[in-house]
């Protein structure tokens, strides 16, 4: 009988580890990120599909007050156009342009416009879980 030694261990934990990678999928690398893939609504600029996605995303990563709040805050932040703007803020949630570049890509958005509903939406909530909604006046 065979007894597992050290170096006999070593090398089928290698062996392992290498069969487990030639076996993930192909296209790993072009999987969506989760910022994203979470809260899959298909985007367009209704009012309708902007409410589901703040109430899926206020879900995902609960914010003080719920969902309400959530759209209660965007309803007086921008009335729901993620084309708005004012005194150096844009967007749905009327985020800082200035600190918007930092914002985006902190949370899985590099690149993506201050304009765009998802980015905002789900930047903006993932801001309010982290620490609340001070950031917004309308809070």
């Amino acid at each position: 009988m065979r007894y597992l030694t050290k170096k006999r261990l070593a090398a089928l934990t290698v062996g392992a580890l290498v069969a487990l990678a030639s076996w993930a999928p192909a296209r790993a690398h072009t999987a969506r990120p989760v910022a994203d893939s979470v809260c899959d609504i298909p985007w367009t600029k209704s009012t309708y599909q902007l409410k589901r996605l703040i109430k899926c995303a206020a879900h995902r990563w609960r914010v003080p007050g719920g969902a309400n709040k959530a759209l209660r805050v965007a309803r007086c932040e921008s009335g729901f156009d993620p084309d708005a703007k004012g005194g150096g803020n844009g967007g749905v949630y009327q985020q800082r342009l200035v600190y918007w570049p930092g914002r985006a890509k902190h949370y899985g958005f590099k690149g993506w416009s201050v304009y765009n509903g998802r980015a905002n939406v789900i930047v903006s909530i993932r801001m309010a879980h982290a620490g609340g909604w001070s950031p917004w006046s309308c809070a």
